[in-house]
């Protein structure tokens, strides 16, 4: 016997029964109307979680105005909190792209500590992802399409209705008497996601009447297959990873050594889990740049420069850093108050371990030519300090030097790299980006 709407339903969230609450991205549509009539119906017979709808509202076209009185008037009828959430859509190359990253944007924004974000996506949408990411030469990973579940702000992301087809949601709708808005933007095959449906699918169906089903299929065996790819670059990882020669600079990096060992296609594959969290992906084109960066000379510094940072090579090792650290310092920044710690615009925060010296300090940055005084050793060029211990070039500009009377008393990351001075003080760094400091 075939499961009703409602059985299939209760099995998909089944996981989340004990989440704090569910919340329903309710556009109005037809989709979203029969999740939120599904959900409020059960709410009836069943134990869940709190429900409420959020409607995101574009302001795109004209029509959507009426649309939250609509969205509102069904939230009343089956008594379901609404939160209408009005964003502005960054316009660019791609406005299906753009309204769903404010939409997603704006649905972090309401997303609590552990909540679910109910979503209406159906099978016919899944079989349209994966052809349209086909279509764009999407590796596994996209190919794997929309997955039922994702993290979201502190919450996740749950999409109960991949299983169900757009047909199934149809007959719901007719058989309650449901009322839904029909977004006329739907009907324009400029977009792409609308020539696939109206256009393309309905060609393949008539050939293929099992056309959408299997597609959604095929995505689910390509999450399959990611799912071990992830397992393996893990695994490759966990090779890279060995105990960092500055265990102060809380960067991300990598051991090129162990990843030289790999062949080329699991190096990409380390890469792209490792990088996911940091940057957006590059495309198969610009992977020439990661080859060229990794065969270069020892002594060489090559970049890989990414959408939201870049890969720094230092030796053998493999730097991840953010944009922000492109940033240069020169600026003087007097501590008046040595008691307090000291805020370094864009570079994070020093403080003083012990007592701290007495009189007019000052913090700068390098200009070449510093000489530091180091224990048993005398007078030293600071230049070549930094180069003998193998201190990255891309911290060296950073570095907040503690002068005092214009000579030069401390150097916060270099403390343990030499005897620490007959002082009852040390230095102590915290990077903006760092968890941990530097001292």
């Amino acid at each position: 016997m075939k499961p009703t709407l409602r059985a299939k339903l209760l099995q998909a969230l089944a996981p989340w029964r004990n989440a704090p609450a569910w919340q329903i991205a309710f556009s109005g549509g037809l989709d979203s109307t029969v999740l939120l009539h599904l959900l409020a119906s059960l709410a009836n017979t069943e134990t869940l979680p709190p429900l409420s709808a959020v409607h995101v509202h574009h302001g795109l076209q004209a029509a959507a105005d009426l649309w939250p009185e609509h969205c509102q008037s069904v939230c009343d009828n089956l008594g379901v909190p609404l939160r209408v959430m009005r964003v502005q859509v960054q316009l660019g190359a791609s406005l299906e792209r753009a309204a769903r990253d404010a939409r997603y944007q704006a649905f972090a924004e309401v997303i609590g500590a552990g909540d679910m974000l109910l979503t209406a996506q159906h099978r016919d949408d899944q079989a349209e992802t994966l052809l349209f990411r086909l279509l764009r030469g999407a590796g596994v990973r996209g190919l794997a399409a929309m997955p039922v579940q994702r993290p979201l702000a502190g919450g996740y992301l749950v999409r109960p209705l991949l299983d169900v087809s757009r047909a199934e949601l149809e007959a719901y709708a007719e058989a309650h008497q449901l009322k839904w808005i029909e977004d006329p933007s739907n009907a324009d095959s400029r977009f792409s996601r609308n020539y696939l449906r109206h256009r393309v699918l309905p060609v393949l169906t008539e050939r293929w009447p099992q056309a959408s089903a299997n597609l959604a299929r095929t995505a689910e065996h390509l999450s399959e297959a990611q799912g071990l790819l992830d397992e393996l670059a893990r695994m490759d990882l966990q090779a890279a990873h060995p105990a960092s020669p500055f265990p102060w600079l809380q960067l991300p990096s990598l051991q090129l050594t162990s990843l030289r060992e790999l062949s080329d296609a699991r190096q990409r594959n380390a890469l792209r889990h490792w990088l996911t969290p940091l940057t957006r992906l590059p495309d198969s084109d610009h992977w020439a740049s990661w080859y060229s960066l990794r065969d270069a000379k020892g002594d060489a510094q090559p970049r890989w420069r990414l959408a939201d940072g870049e890969l720094l090579r230092c030796g053998e090792r493999v730097w991840w850093l953010p944009a922000a650290w492109s940033e240069l310092f020169h600026a003087t920044v007097s501590w008046p108050s040595a008691q307090n710690p000291l805020e370094l615009p864009g570079n994070g925060r020093l403080e003083f371990i012990g007592k701290a010296p007495e009189g007019l300090l000052e913090i700068r940055y390098r200009q070449g030519g510093e000489i530091i005084e180091v224990p048993g050793r005398g007078r030293r060029d600071l230049k070549r300090l930094l180069n003998e211990y193998g201190v990255p070039g891309f911290v060296r500009g950073r570095l907040p030097l503690l002068f005092q009377d214009g000579q030069l008393l401390a150097v916060p990351t270099l403390a343990g790299l030499w005897p620490n001075p007959a002082r009852d003080w040390q230095l102590h760094w915290m990077p903006q980006i760092c968890d941990q400091g530097l001292s």
